[in-house]
């Protein structure tokens, strides 16, 4: 497997010519050009380039495939995508390097204008016999778009084996390599580690941490908001939360719906923070947009209207893949819109390089949609540009926002479990069991409610593994510094500026009277920046204490962790925050002092 160095190479700029529209750039960028160079070198028949959302795997990918044609060791292109609008992209994109796909191919001889087809996971499934007998008839080389689609149902994963299996050449591509489940993936290779679980393993991989170091994607400012729900169950009883609190699986699912219910003041009031912060980012980028992911039909029109009396403008909504909808798509790309209301349209893969600004108003919730809708938002044009997403103070969501920079494989086995103690890496565990589920599986099952409030309090940024800011009133000044950070910032520049809008935060907060203060909890110097790195730190700094307590005491690991939190309170340490963790590890010092 070949990984990028975290710099560009000397002779070949990483971020120009700019952000140049599917498969027209003049020249490669460095990864790209390495990538090709180790396929040239390696010649295989299948090759996995993994490569971050919006570093361009297409470019990549056409190149290639104009190489072998001219070189006549391919003969034809099958290019597989998730969607039909991803399919009429790719032969958009491939026309402009005078390669000719057919996106409307269903069946029968291919006419000879065209250098192959550019079909559908779902189109395979049905046929692939018919795609097996193309590659037979004629040296293929199929470009396998987002591959982990292949699994997407056990029917596809068999169908693409079938029908590729044949090929001369397969090209898998992939922004987001785990999968949601455990099915292999058709044409990958998976290799056995030392803890005894395969994982995938690719040919070449270009991850986020390295295309934002070269400049090819932008960073990512999170905002993060919280605020009071209350709900009525089923069984009638009126049940009031906070965002952000601990509490359980169910609730969490019923105070996130609450929140994005239109009927309430959550959603209204963060869409106007998001319009606001887009005029911001407007002054920088004028032409950048905006896109809400919503849940399911209903609640996408309704944003819309909210938008539309917010901004004062248009709203474009997306609903389903169809015609209609990429021909929405399409228009809105090539306008200078405010905004875009889709239902997971543009979750992956379609290609807006002005979005700017998003609001994660689903509760879809497993990694792999995380990813995949944050990399709507990273496709650099040029240098300086950042993006801004807007997302409840939903623990799971703000966990995946400081793992951007993560490069996960296809996990092909579960570990095993230790009994019922308490695991060391349940963390890790549990982020594997939310990729197993289905990528439009939801938080929890959809148990009856009915939402009856909500308010909106900004509560923090995340950037870069930090947090900054603490919470104040929408509309409040606080709020209103984070939200005018301008759309132009280098990485570094970003990271200064939160720092200093914290600083300011803290010390315009020690002027007021208590009674004035516009903060909801704890002030922001008892609410310490703590990374996702310094958690992970503390969560071992626990269980190595934990682990010596054993043998100390010859109480197993789960009994141990049990007692810390009936005397010290909170979730298992997985969850707990940064002051809970550090409460144990002195809880356990103290017993392990007691016991000398």
């Amino acid at each position: 497997m070949t990984t990028t160095a975290a710099s560009a190479s000397h002779h070949l700029s990483p971020a120009f010519p700019g952000r140049a529209p599917w498969g027209t750039a003049g020249k490669l960028r460095a990864w790209q050009q390495a990538a090709l160079d180790e396929y040239m070198r390696l010649q295989p028949r299948d090759f996995l380039a993994v490569a971050t959302p919006g570093a361009g795997k297409t470019t990549f990918a056409l190149t290639l495939a104009s190489y072998l044609l001219h070189n006549h060791l391919v003969q034809q292109i099958t290019v597989v995508a998730p969607t039909e609008h991803l399919k009429k992209q790719w032969a958009e994109a491939a026309a402009r390097i005078g390669i000719k796909l057919d996106p409307d191919y269903s069946a029968g001889p291919v006419s000879k204008e065209y250098h192959g087809v550019a079909v559908t996971y779902a189109g395979v499934g049905v046929r692939p016999m018919l795609h097996r007998n193309r590659c037979e008839q004629r040296k293929t080389l199929v470009i396998l778009d987002e591959i982990h689609h292949a699994g997407d149902s056990k029917s596809w994963g068999e169908a693409c084996s079938e029908a590729f299996d044949p090929a001369t050449r397969r090209l898998a591509l992939t922004g987001t390599p785990f999968r949601s489940d455990t099915n292999p993936i058709p044409f990958v290779a998976y290799e056995e580690g030392n803890d005894g679980i395969r994982r995938s393993s690719a040919d070449y991989t270009y991850g986020y941490g390295n295309a934002l170091a070269d400049g090819v994607v932008r960073p990512v400012i999170f905002l993060s908001y919280s605020g009071n729900m209350r709900w009525r169950t089923k069984a009638g009883d009126e049940i009031a939360a906070r965002l952000g609190e601990p509490m359980t699986k169910d609730a969490i699912g019923q105070a996130w719906r609450t929140a994005l219910a239109p009927t309430g003041e959550w959603i209204p009031a963060v869409l106007k923070a998001a319009d606001q912060r887009l005029t911001e980012v407007r002054k920088g980028i004028p032409d950048a947009g905006g896109l809400v992911i919503a849940s399911d039909q209903d609640s996408a029109r309704a944003y819309a209207k909210i938008l539309k009396d917010i901004s004062g403008h248009k709203v474009t909504v997306v609903l389903s893949d169809e015609k209609a909808a990429s021909k929405r798509i399409d228009a809105f790309t090539h306008s200078d819109d405010r905004w875009m209301v889709a239902v997971r349209m543009v979750s992956e893969g379609v290609d807006v390089p002005r979005l700017a600004v998003g609001v994660y108003a689903t509760t879809i919730s497993t990694p792999l949609f995380f990813a995949q809708a944050v990399g709507r938002f990273v496709r650099s044009r040029r240098r300086g540009e950042t993006a801004s997403v807007f997302v409840p103070t939903i623990p799971m969501l703000l966990d995946f926002a400081n793992e951007m920079e993560v490069e996960r494989d296809h996990v092909l086995d579960k570990p095993k479990k230790a009994g019922d103690e308490e695991n060391p890496f349940a963390e890790e565990d549990q982020l594997l069991a939310d990729a197993e589920k289905l990528e439009d599986e939801e938080t929890e099952e959809q148990l009856p409610f009915e939402a009856l409030e909500s308010d909106a309090v900004f509560d923090r940024v995340l950037y870069d593994g930090a947090e900054f800011g603490m919470q104040a009133h929408p509309g409040s000044e606080e709020e209103q510094d984070y939200l005018g950070i301008p759309g132009l910032l280098e990485p570094d520049q970003v990271q200064m500026l939160l720092q200093k809008r914290q600083t300011r935060q803290i010390a315009h907060s020690r002027q007021k009277p208590a009674d004035q203060a516009d903060l909801i909890e704890l002030p922001a110097e008892r609410r310490p920046i703590v990374t996702h790195k310094q958690l992970l730190e503390l969560r071992k700094s626990l269980n190595t204490l934990v682990s010596a307590y054993t043998h100390q005491s010859g109480k197993p690991h789960g009994v141990i962790h049990n007692e810390l939190r009936r005397v010290c309170g909170g979730p298992p340490s997985a969850e707990a925050t940064a002051g809970q963790l550090n409460e144990r590890i002195k809880k356990i010092r103290e017993w392990a002092t007691k016991m000398r």
